[in-house]
Parts: C-alpha cells; sequence; structure tokens
C-alpha cells in the first residue's frame, strides 16, 4: 500500500499524545484510589466499577482517529479491476485514389474522419483497447503500433498524406506485423507522410495466436477504396490473417459510381471495389462497411473482438479509510453513551 500525500501521516503524532495523556490520567486516578484507608472499600469500589469497559471507548475513539489519519494521506492499493482489452489496427489507404472526391471533400479525408471517430469512441468507452495505425500507398508501413494514447493517434492520423498506388496485401501482412510485434510505435513521422521512421519502443502485451478455428482479441480494420494494384494480392495472404485468428473488417471509401482522379499531372477513373473489399471481409468471417454510412461505421465497434480481462491497477482506497474511521467512531460514541452517559 501506498500514500498519495504520505506528509499527512505526521498527524499520528496528535494519536500518541493522546493515548499518553489517557495513561497518565489512568495512573492519576489509581493513586487518588489508593488515598483511600480501607483497602476492603478499595476492593469493593472497584469491583462496583466498570472495569475493562471504561476503557473500550477511548480505544475505538484512538484506533477511529487514527484510520482517520490514514485515510487523509490517500492510501492507493493494487486492486484487480475487470476491463475490456484487445489490440485494433487502423490500416488505412493514402494511395492516389483516395483523393476521388466522390465523397467529400475526398476519400482520404472521409477515411481519416472515420478513423478519429472510431478513436474517439474507445476514449469515450474508456476501454484497454490498443489501437494502431497503418497507411499503405505502394507499401505499408506502421505509422504507430498498439497504444492507449488517443491524443497521438489523432495526430498521427493528421499527418498522413496521399502518396502513389495501393498495396492492401501489403496493407494486411504489416497489420499483422503490428499486432504480434511486442512493441509500441510512437509517432516519429519527419517527412509528414504517415511513415515512421525511427519509432520508440515501450512494452506491451501481445496477443497469442487462438486454437486453429477460433479468433483472438485483435482486429484489422481496412480503410480503403479497394483498387488494389500491387502485389501480393489481398485475396492471396488473407489466409494469414485467419490462420493467426484476426479478422479483417472493412470499411469502404467512395462510390461504386466513381470519380476522376487528377494525380502527378495524370487523370483518372477511380471506383469504389466493393467485391474485393467484401471478399476480404467474408474470408475472415468478419463483415464489409461502407464509410457513408455513420450507422455501419458504428456497427464497428459492436463486433470487434475484445475480452474481460482482471488486471492489478494502482487505486486510490480512502473511501475504505474513511468509513472505517466513521465506524469505530460512532461504536465509540455508542458504547460511551448506552455504559456511561457520555461521549469518551
Amino acid at each position: 500500500m501506498e500514500f498519495l500525500w504520505p506528509g499527512n501521516l505526521a498527524l499520528l503524532v496528535v494519536v500518541a499524545a493522546l493515548l499518553i495523556v489517557y495513561v497518565i490520567a489512568q495512573r492519576r486516578r489509581q493513586r487518588y484510589a489508593l488515598r483511600y484507608s480501607s483497602v476492603q472499600m478499595i476492593r469493593h469500589a472497584i469491583g462496583r466499577g466498570p472495569g475493562i469497559r471504561r476503557h473500550i471507548p477511548p480505544v475505538l475513539f484512538l484506533l477511529g482517529f487514527a484510520v482517520l489519519v490514514l485515510a487523509l494521506a490517500r492510501p492507493s492499493s493494487l486492486i484487480k479491476v475487470p476491463g475490456m482489452e484487445g489490440t485494433v489496427i487502423l490500416a488505412i489507404d493514402v494511395s492516389g485514389s483516395m483523393l476521388a472526391d466522390d465523397v467529400k471533400p475526398n476519400r482520404m479525408e472521409g477515411a481519416k474522419q472515420a478513423a478519429k471517430v472510431f478513436i474517439e469512441r474507445q476514449r469515450q468507452a474508456k476501454n484497454n483497447v490498443r489501437v494502431g495505425i497503418v497507411s499503405f500507398s505502394d507499401n505499408a508501413q506502421i505509422v504507430m503500433g498498439p497504444t492507449l494514447d488517443r491524443t497521438a493517434l489523432i495526430e498521427a492520423i493528421d499527418r498522413l498524406r496521399p502518396q502513389k498506388s495501393t498495396a492492401i496485401g501489403r496493407a494486411i501482412i504489416v497489420s499483422l506485423d503490428a499486432i504480434f510485434e511486442g512493441t509500441d510505435k510512437g509517432p516519429t513521422d519527419p517527412d509528414g507522410d504517415g511513415i515512421s521512421s525511427t519509432p520508440g519502443r515501450t512494452p506491451r502485451p501481445v496477443p497469442t495466436r487462438p486454437p486453429p478455428g477460433q479468433y483472438g482479441t485483435a482486429s484489422i480494420v481496412l480503410l480503403t477504396d479497394g483498387e488494389n494494384n500491387q502485389s501480393p494480392p489481398p485475396l492471396t495472404v488473407i489466409d494469414e490473417a485467419v490462420n493467426r485468428g484476426i479478422r479483417v473488417y472493412t470499411v469502404g471509401v467512395g462510390t461504386p459510381e466513381g470519380a476522376i482522379v487528377t494525380n502527378e499531372g495524370r487523370q483518372a477513373r477511380s471506383e469504389l471495389d466493393e467485391t474485393t473489399l467484401k471478399k476480404i471481409a467474408e474470408a475472415s468471417e468478419a463483415k464489409y462497411y461502407n464509410a457513408q454510412t455513420e450507422s455501419d461505421l458504428n456497427q464497428i465497434y459492436d463486433h470487434l473482438a475484445t475480452e474481460l480481462v482482471l488486471r492489478d491497477e494502482r487505486t486510490e482506497i480512502t473511501v475504505v479509510f474513511a468509513a472505517g474511521s466513521a465506524a469505530l467512531l460512532l461504536l465509540a460514541g455508542c458504547f460511551s453513551l448506552l455504559w456511561f452517559s457520555r461521549l469518551p
């Protein structure tokens, strides 16, 4: 047990002083009793006296006061607290096709906004779901490993900038790496392109592989327009996620009609490839959602894999000591009034 305000423990000196005063008072009482000339009278008086009951109210009072001092020092202890835990990787497409404006202001901003809404939902829920960020274009990079720092996650998303091609397969592979690595990676992105160059490392719990046919407490949420144009094809690597017990939820950003995208002086029509995204989700027994529908996005939170665990958490237990002090003081007062018709 530790104390948040240990300086207040100095008040225990007052308890010790009261105890000394009480002992001195009792000795004076005994000396006064010896002035009687008849020993038989003393024994008779003591026999009719309260005996040991005389000391019970003062002792309870001193104990209650001592416990109150401990409460003023704000004690804290490690207590097993239940909580929801899990790991979620947000894989965000930063390819050139995400500049299409069929989702206003464009697909990338729509994906970023959807990711921020997801993170804010975790903040409001006050759970222990660790969220990580992976960005992908012609390759995939870990922007931030799974962490509980919601503010840092929002800042990392804001730094994402459009790049080139779309490598969904690589995004799935790197997201799996982010889940099963034993470190947190901090946001160190000097180029502002969503690529973490020299991440810091701190220990974190790593999800274990569940038995075959079951799913673990980690998930991947893939936010993309689904137009993969880099190897490996996503449907050839999704088995790796399935074998590790990871569900891959897909979020389509854009409209099936698509829009004309101008990137590096070239124009091309970019359409939302819902077919591929649905197949990815179905292969891992997850679901496909559309970023344009807020109700669909809200369903993601209800389907993510989490588990109820008991973990040690330092918790202030001042209220326990305060309640104990009140009980002891109340007992002292009740016994004193009942036996002696006065307060101790």
